[in-house]
């Protein structure tokens, strides 16, 4: 069963998501918070799988409590999709620096949250489908220059392509066909990297292309 956690100061939006949630099978709500100290106190209690975090919030905002559970060993299973109301919001590439697996605006059809949900527990990155890659990169340049390869020296050389292909935000399946490799390969490889780089998911694998200067603004592939 996937325990989520609810953050935001709606409780229109939080009812309205836990009713979607409660309804599934393999998903329950495992608690509700109004804000960021509220949620923080709330993910050290009940420890749940996801957090739907909002990124406005009274008292503690969204990202700085992102930050605090991130940065808490003993919170290093819990994974955080921050809520934006604007796809464009100035905030959505500082949210995955700060460790939040990805994120969704709060329009998004249900199915789609659904599916955020289940693929964070799985390890993969999650971002709106309205997002484009050049998005992705543009925040990403705006955050911090290039810092060298030198983070990049434990990688093998396949490691290397194949976390420049995850920066520009190709899925395992993608991969596997751009390197002519099986799937289970490709994900053997991205496993790897992020475990030689200590990422704690995909979202910060790309954090780490651009940051590193592996991939650059623009690039599509």
């Amino acid at each position: 069963m996937i325990r989520v956690l609810l953050a935001d100061d709606q409780s229109l939006v939080r009812a309205g998501f836990r009713a979607l949630l409660d309804a599934q099978p393999d998903i329950e709500v495992a608690g509700e918070a109004s804000d960021g100290e509220e949620a923080l106190r709330a993910v050290r209690e009940l420890t749940p799988d996801v957090v739907l975090m909002d990124i406005r919030m009274p008292v503690l905002d969204g990202l700085a409590a992102t930050r605090r559970i991130t940065g808490d060993d003993r919170l290093k299973d819990v994974k955080v999709v921050m809520l934006t109301t604007f796809e464009l919001d100035e905030y959505v590439f500082e949210a995955i620096r700060s460790g939040a697996s990805g994120f969704l605006v709060k329009d998004t059809e249900p199915e789609e949250l659904l599916r955020a949900v289940r693929a964070v527990v799985g390890g993969d990155a999650l971002l709106s489908p309205g997002v484009t890659r050049r998005l992705i990169a543009e925040f990403a340049a705006r955050s911090k220059e290039p810092s060298g390869a030198d983070a990049l020296a434990e990688l093998t050389e396949r490691e290397r392509e194949v976390m420049a292909l995850v920066g520009i935000g190709l899925s395992n399946e993608e991969i596997a066909r751009r390197l002519v490799v099986s799937p289970l390969t490709a994900k053997t490889h991205v496993s790897r990297t992020m475990v030689k780089l200590g990422a704690r998911d995909r979202a910060q694998l790309v954090v780490l292309a651009y940051e590193s200067g592996l991939v650059r603004p623009g690039w599509l592939g």
